[in-house]
Formats: C-alpha cells, sequence, structure tokens
C-alpha cells in the first residue's frame, strides 16, 4: 500500500520518516501554494463574497510533483500545521489533488501538536476533514488585511510619499507607540517625598523603615517645606515597636509558555528579538540534529499558541522527572493547571497546548555538545519554564514590623526565603531583582526605639516608559491586537517601513510614523481604534468556531470601511499635508522650513519652492525641537585605512555618504558593508553598493567574479534549504515579499 503525508515544512520530513513505514511518501508544500493575487485586490463584493487565489511565484512545479504522487496513492493525508494558516493551506492542496484523484474519499486531514511518533500515529488512526471554518477565519483575516492594505496604502503615497502601507494590525501597533509617546511628551512630573528612619533598640538591634502614615492617613510629602516640618516634629517624638507580624508567603510557578510569553522571555532574558525567537522556535519544534546527524529530534510542540493547555501525558511525565531529580518535596500533591489571565483581552484560539518540549528526559545539558547557541538558550528556558510550572511552590517568611511615634508610623517589611521550591529550576525576572531587606531577630513587640538617623528623599514621578518588542507584545496580547502568528511579523514591518526605529532597544515613532498614524485616526478612526480592532479577532475566532459567518463580518466591516475610505480620498488632488516649522529659511529668509519625506528619509526644505531649493538635513534635541544639520563636506575619521594606513574620511556621495581613504587617488581604498556569507560562486568577499538604481550585494572580485544582486537581501538563513540569505522586494501595495535566492527552492514568506 501506498500512502503520502503533506507537510507545510520540507524541514519536517526528515524528523517525521523515522515514524513511518516505507509504504509512506512525504512531502512539502513548502509553505503556502496560493494566495490573493500581488498586483491586484483579488476580492470581489456580492452573495457570496468571491476571492481570486492565485498560484504563488515558483509553486506550480511543487503543486505539479505532489499530484503526479496522489494520483498513484491509495491514501493521502493532509498535514500542515494545526492553526488557520496550515487549514488553509490543506485546503488549497486538497483542491488541486481532488482533480487527479478519483476517489475524494482516501484524501484525509490530519494535526499533531508535536512531531513524536505517538502524535503522528495517533493522527493517522483518527483522520478528518479539512475544517472550513477555519479557512473561512483565515480568508477573512487575509480579505480584511488586504482591503486596509491595498485601499488605504495609495492614498498615503499620494497625501505624504511613495512606498508606504497601511495595516489592520500593523498601523494599530504604530497607534500604539505613537500614543505612548504622546504620553512621555506630555507627562508633567510631580514632587514627592519618602522620609527613611533608622531606629536603635537598647539592646543595639537596628531597624530601618519608611514613613508610612501621618495620624492615621497614608503619608502624602509632595514639598521641602512639609518635609521640615516633619523632620522637626521627628526630633522630639519618642518611638516603640507597634507590633510584629510573622507569617508565612507563598510564591506560585508560572505557567509554561504560550507564544507571547516565550517572545517577552526570549527579549528579557536572552536579549533576542521576536524574530529571531520565531525563527529559533520554528527550528526546535521542526527538529534538530544531536547525536546523530542524520536523525534530527524535534524538542518542542508547536510555537505559535495561545494556550496554557498541558496533556496528560506531558503532566505525569514531568510528575515521575520532578521527584527523582529534585526530591518528593519539590512535587505537589496534585498537578498545577493554568488558564489566561483575566487582564487579557485575547481569547484562546485553536485546541493547541502550551509551549513545553516533548520528552522532558532530554535536557538542556544533553543536547548542549550538537546545537548551536541560540537552540540551546531557548530551549533551555522552554524546558526549565514547563518542568518548575509542575513544581511546588517558593515559601517565605514575612516579617511586619510598625513602629510608631505620636501621630507618625514608621513600617518595613523583610522576607526570607525557606523553601525554593519551582525557584530551583527557573527564576522570573522580577526575582532575580528582589532585594533583600533583613530584620534583625531579637527585636520586641512594644520596645521602646530611638531614632537615630533620618533620611529624606526627593523623588519625581516618572513618564510611562517606552516601548520594548518585550513590552509592545504583551500589550498587544493584553489587548487582544493580533494574535501569536501575527506579532513578529507586525514588529518587522514598522521597523522596514521606518515608522519606528529601535534604539537601546527602546521603540521610538519617526516623522513618518508620526504623519502615517495621524493622518490615519484621523481619517480612519475606527480601523486604528484598539477595541475594534480587538472585537475584530473575536469575530474572527467566532467565524473558525462555526458561530459567525464569514461574510456577515467582511460586509459590515465593509460597509463603514467604504464610507470612510471615499471621505479619506476625497482630497487626494489637494498638495501633500506638510509639517512646517516655525525655522526660517537661512538662504532665502522668506520661507520656513518643513519637514518632507525624499527616498533617502526625512529632511527639511524651504516652503517656497521651487523658488528656493535650499534643503538640509536635521536631527531632534531631547526637547522634541528641530535643528540644522549643516552640510559637510569630507569628514575624517579616527579609522586608519587598512590598505595604506592613512587616515579614513566620510564623504557625502550621490547615493549617500560613504567611506573611503583620504588618499585617494594614491590610495582608492573604499569601505564597503559586508555580507556575513560568503561569495556563492568564489568564496570571496560580497560588499553591498549604491547606484542609480537602488542597492546591489555584489562579489568583491568583481569583474573575475561576476555575482550580484540587485536589491536589498535579509541575512536570515531560508528555513527550507537553509541558502545563507534571502531576497527581499517591496511592492507598490506595501507587501514585502522573501524570497530564496536558490533557484531550486522555492521559499516564499509575504510580510
Amino acid at each position: 500500500m501506498k500512502k503520502l503525508l503533506i507537510v507545510e515544512s520540507p524541514a519536517k520530513i526528515k524528523t517525521i520518516s523515522k515514524f513511518l513505514g516505507n509504504d509512506f511518501k512525504i512531502m512539502s508544500t513548502v509553505g503556502h501554494i496560493k494566495d490573493l493575487p500581488i498586483k491586484k485586490l483579488g476580492v470581489t463584493l456580492g452573495d457570496p463574497i468571491q476571492l481570486e487565489y492565485d498560484t504563488i511565484e515558483n509553486k506550480a512545479k511543487v503543486i505539479a510533483g505532489i499530484c503526479k504522487e496522489a494520483s498513484t496513492a491509495d491514501e493521502v493525508f493532509l498535514a500542515p500545521d494545526p492553526d488557520r494558516e496550515g487549514e488553509i493551506i490543506a485546503w488549497h492542496i486538497g483542491q488541486e489533488i481532488e482533480k487527479v484523484v478519483k476517489d475524494k474519499n482516501k484524501i484525509h486531514r490530519i494535526s499533531f501538536n508535536e512531531i513524536t511518533k505517538e502524535a503522528i500515529e495517533k493522527s493517522i488512526e483518527d483522520p478528518h476533514k479539512v475544517d472550513l471554518n477555519k479557512v473561512r477565519a483565515q480568508q477573512a483575516r487575509r480579505v480584511l488585511d488586504r482591503w486596509v492594505g491595498y485601499e488605504v496604502s495609495p492614498i498615503l503615497w499620494q497625501k505624504i510619499t511613495k512606498g508606504l502601507s497601511a495595516g489592520r494590525v500593523q498601523s494599530v501597533a504604530l497607534r500604539m507607540i505613537c500614543d505612548r509617546e504622546d504620553q512621555i511628551k506630555n507627562f508633567k512630573p510631580e514632587e514627592y517625598w519618602s522620609i527613611g528612619g533608622t531606629f536603635n533598640t537598647d539592646d543595639d538591634n537596628q531597624v530601618v523603615a519608611l514613613l508610612t502614615h501621618i495620624s492615621s492617613k497614608k503619608a502624602k510629602i509632595t514639598n521641602e517645606k512639609k518635609v521640615k516640618e516633619i523632620l522637626s516634629e521627628l526630633k522630639n517624638t519618642d518611638f516603640s515597636i507597634k507590633s510584629i507580624e510573622d507569617k508565612k508567603r507563598t510564591k506560585n510557578p508560572l505557567p509554561p509558555f504560550m507564544t507571547s510569553t516565550l517572545q517577552q522571555a526570549a527579549v528579557n532574558q536572552l536579549g533576542f528579538s521576536v524574530k529571531k525567537t520565531m525563527t529559533v522556535a520554528q527550528q526546535l519544534y521542526e527538529g534538530v540534529s544531536l547525536q546523530d546527524p542524520t536523525n534530527p529530534v524535534a524538542l518542542i510542540t508547536y510555537m505559535r499558541t495561545d494556550s496554557l493547555r498541558i496533556s496528560d501525558t506531558a503532566i505525569k511525565q514531568a510528575r515521575s522527572v520532578i521527584p527523582k531529580q529534585y526530591g518528593n518535596e519539590y512535587l505537589p500533591a496534585r498537578a498545577n493547571t493554568y488558564e489566561r489571565g483575566k487582564k487579557s483581552k485575547a481569547k484562546t484560539q485553536d485546541a493547541h497546548e502550551a509551549i513545553r518540549p516533548i520528552n522532558i528526559s532530554i535536557s538542556p545539558a544533553q543536547i548542549r555538545p550538537f546545537v548551536s547557541d541560540d537552540i540551546l538558550k531557548l530551549y533551555d528556558i522552554i524546558w526549565r519554564r514547563f518542568v518548575s510550572c509542575q513544581m511546588t511552590p517558593a515559601l517565605y517568611a514575612q516579617r511586619v514590623v510598625t513602629i510608631k511615634g505620636g501621630k507618625y508610623t514608621f513600617g518595613v517589611t523583610g522576607s526570607t526565603l525557606l523553601f525554593d521550591g519551582f525557584l530551583k529550576v527557573y527564576k522570573p525576572e522580577e526575582t532575580e531583582k528582589d532585594q533583600k531587606v533583613i530584620i534583625p531577630d531579637g527585636i520586641r513587640a512594644n520596645e521602646p526605639v530611638s531614632l537615630k538617623k533620618v533620611d529624606p528623599k526627593q523623588h519625581f514621578t516618572q513618564p510611562p516608559a517606552k516601548y520594548t518588542e518585550a513590552s509592545l507584545v504583551k500589550e498587544m496580547e493584553q489587548q487582544g491586537i493580533g494574535r501569536p502568528s501575527t506579532y513578529s511579523a507586525t514588529l518587522s514591518t514598522i521597523q522596514t517601513r521606518q515608522y519606528v526605529i529601535k534604539e537601546k532597544k527602546k521603540f521610538s515613532p519617526t516623522e513618518l510614523g508620526y504623519k502615517v498614524n495621524n493622518m490615519l485616526v484621523e481619517n480612519l478612526p475606527k480601523i486604528m481604534d484598539y477595541k475594534f480592532t480587538a472585537l475584530m479577532e473575536e469575530d474572527l475566532d467566532k467565524i473558525a468556531q462555526g458561530e459567525m459567518g464569514r461574510d456577515d463580518l467582511l460586509n459590515e466591516f465593509y460597509e463603514t470601511f467604504e464610507k470612510d475610505l471615499k471621505q479619506f480620498q476625497g482630497t487626494i488632488g489637494s498638495k501633500k499635508t506638510l509639517q512646517v516649522t516655525s525655522i526660517s529659511c537661512p538662504k532665502c529668509k522668506d520661507g520656513k522650513l518643513a519637514i518632507r519625506i525624499g527616498k533617502n528619509g526625512e529632511f527639511v526644505g524651504c516652503t517656497e519652492f521651487p523658488t528656493c531649493t535650499f534643503t538640509s538635513n536635521f536631527k531632534k534635541n531631547s526637547d522634541g525641537e528641530i535643528e540644522i544639520i549643516a552640510n559637510q563636506g569630507p569628514k575624517l575619521l579616527d579609522e586608519k585605512c587598512p590598505e595604506c594606513s592613512r587616515q579614513l574620511r566620510e564623504i557625502p556621495g550621490r547615493f549617500g555618504p560613504f567611506t573611503a581613504c583620504s588618499g585617494y587617488p594614491e590610495c582608492k581604498y573604499v569601505h564597503a558593508v559586508k555580507a556575513q556569507f560568503p561569495c556563492p560562486s568564489c568564496k570571496g568577499d560580497v560588499v553591498k553598493k549604491n547606484w542609480r538604481g537602488g542597492v546591489l550585494w555584489g562579489c568583491k572580485n568583481y569583474p573575475k567574479c561576476t555575482f550580484a544582486v540587485f536589491g536589498d537581501i535579509e541575512e536570515t538563513p531560508c528555513p527550507e534549504c537553509k541558502s545563507p540569505f534571502l531576497t527581499k522586494k517591496t511592492y507598490k501595495a506595501g507587501s514585502t515579499i522573501l524570497t530564496c535566492f536558490n533557484k531550486k527552492c522555492s521559499y516564499k514568506n509575504e510580510e
């Protein structure tokens, strides 16, 4: 009997093939095989709404190969990933297979959350049909994103500059960053004071406490005058220990990871970007080589999930390992179970498990000799987080001391760790940063104490912190904006579009980002509204669960969207919006300088253009005021030329500044940005060059070697063939396509 099993990623083929017999042929779709057309909308309103699908470039050969095998197979199993994207891939390839297979009943859909022999065999024994509700939910999401991207982006080109894009989720994420920046700019610090006191007992025991209450009311000290009054009164006040309260406090383990919490932990603890986290997690899910390079092992369950559910099998495995490895006292009487927090507005989608190690007996130490540092680090926190989630709480002895004198009350709380519990395996970041407060044992209630030292400190309230990748993902998850599969792409897009910049791991909106955001908020308030975006995600969940019709959601959305869009389009003929500053043009003195956007980013230009052609680069100072950067000639650098040891200099060029030797023309050295991979043709260096058509990456050994890539690249290995880089192309409609440079590989990803 010949059977065909079709997966989404070719990286899974080796991992799965070792579990199945020789009668199974395993093939891959290499991601999506069909999508809405790139150069047109592809959505026609009606009853029903019609969607036009095109075969993705280079996928015709993949489809033909799969269909050829399916035509002679006795059974076909569709096994793309267990989410909505995977469901529509199964639906699309199933449609193609049905064209060549007479008996449609031999086509089955199977799903598994982990790549293990048991999970795969169980899924084959219990096949089902493609879930059309999930397919419709994916279609609805794709259409919503297509409408916003294709209908709104051209208006932004007309009003601001070409090459911009809008997105249903990305634009709301941009708004979150802009809103936070506005909160920071508009924040007015408020003064407040704290007063610490050092108290001694007759036995020379010392207690340091803070003033907490004045006349039974919470101490609120807002100025130095009030501080001086209090200090004067404290000098003449007698104090004693009013009470000592000893109690025990437990700290419960954190739940296992889901996508958003894994991304946050990887950013905070490992310094990974969200994108890098998902790339490494994908490798762990699909399988990595350990002792036998030909036998990859899948190490974690599916990494795109918003569920905290743990299978009974995994819980039993953890509960058998914990007492053996750590002792019986670390195993709770009952297994720990977890649910999503009440603060989160997002609802759990699909019946996935939490992210966990497939086999808890494979420890991080065991894989260390065989894997990269990145894989080891991510697996380590996944493994430790899961093991710890099934352990006992940590136990603290807590002592609360209250010191009172007249109308003034001081207090201090100290904690001592009695039993580490789950902290033996996994220490949350906040636990590692806890400051230890030591309170002496020899103090007694009602014992008189003397105030030996007073320490007043002035403070000011602080503005909210700028978003990091971790905190933005956390806020998006809590607000219900986006889903696990979209966080990484959303953060990448708003940075690629130069709507935000990341400095010291913190996001700030650019002037361009502000312009786009303000324009969208003003003209398309509904799609930029946090609550509306979250409700749309809930409605997509309802479609996936069969509780709402796809077209009901789309028609309701488009009715309002079309009205707002027409009003937004109504002013296309007017001049592009300019942010005019109060700075007079230094050249003509008549005009003002306005922020404009060109091919190389933002600059200021005279409002009297074309009469006055003054332009200049600019920067913003700490107060947000614009400062002109004078156009400079060549600038000597501290670096030495690697060829002749003369000083290098930065020179303004036609296509932007470049670095070259100051000894030109005797020395013709020009510094070039070098790729991290060698030339595929001759193994020489690959360098970045600017030309009138944009950017190219070419071999430094030109003309002997003619290797060149015209356009930008992303130095990320291809997920399918491991080619060292992907080519990047941005279309007018706003989408970015990443494609493998290897012509034999058909990998493509649209962002």
